[in-house]
């Protein structure tokens, strides 16, 4: 597991992958939180990270798709994944390694955006004054979030030997995990409390409850349980394909 956990870090970062989604993803959020004048914290009256909180979930829509959809596709197009199968690993091994890779990539992405964190601290007036639980929990909402969409991204990629299919399979799944079910609980056809049972299928209701900076175990183990589901898919389809 750890020879494919350094394998995969090694390619990320030998090649311009991992510095394009760091930059994308920076430069993405860097805008909507400091230049867009709609949202920028400058022009408000108060300190505030939501601008992060709401627009990197729309982000990682895309950029995390971009760096799963090599996971399995690539080795399936070169036709190295029976090579993969000759080696001393379990299919578990091989999943979970790349699966931490990924995650990790995603996780490096998030780090630098502590500078943000303590620019908007320092612009409080006076100096820190900031919800700084809710921007806890809404750290930890998007640590979930993000492992939600690597593992969701990782099974696309085990369904088909195209980078691209894979890429637009993953995103199109993240969507409907994490927004369709709110849409279609807004459907007037679901009433007297089953549109709320809806929407807690969607990954957006529990990754909002977290963001308020309380951190309810039903959550955790909300996002543990899709994450788990989608590996436990991306095992089933490969031991068959073995």
């Amino acid at each position: 597991m750890i020879s494919i956990f350094k394998k995969e870090i090694h390619a990320f970062f030998s090649s311009l992958i991992a510095y394009l989604v760091i930059g994308v993803f920076l430069v993405s959020v860097g805008l909507f939180m400091w230049v867009f004048a709609d949202t920028s914290v400058l022009d408000y009256n108060f300190a505030t990270m939501d601008q992060l909180f709401s627009i990197a979930p729309l982000v990682f829509l895309f950029l995390i798709p971009a760096i799963t959809m090599r996971s399995f596709a690539e080795e399936k197009s070169n036709g190295t994944i029976e090579f993969l199968f000759t080696k001393p690993l379990t299919i578990y091994q091989i999943i979970i390694g790349k699966y931490l890779a990924n995650f990790s990539l995603v996780i490096f992405a998030l780090i630098p955006t502590l500078i943000y964190y303590y620019s908007v601290y320092q612009l409080g007036s006076p100096v820190g004054n900031l919800d700084s639980g809710a921007i806890i929990g809404s750290y930890i909402g998007l640590f979930f979030l993000s492992g939600a969409f690597v593992a969701i991204g990782m099974f696309a990629s085990t369904l088909t030997g195209n980078q691209i299919t894979a890429f637009i399979l993953g995103a199109f799944l993240c969507f409907i995990f994490h927004w369709a079910f709110l849409y279609i609980a807004r459907m007037p056809v679901f009433t007297a409390g089953l549109d709320l049972f809806i929407q807690k299928l969607g990954i957006n209701y529990h990754y909002n409850s977290i963001s308020k900076g309380l951190v309810d175990t039903r959550d955790i183990v909300y996002f543990i349980s899709v994450i788990l589901v989608f590996l436990y898919g991306t095992v089933t389809i490969l031991d068959h394909r073995k």
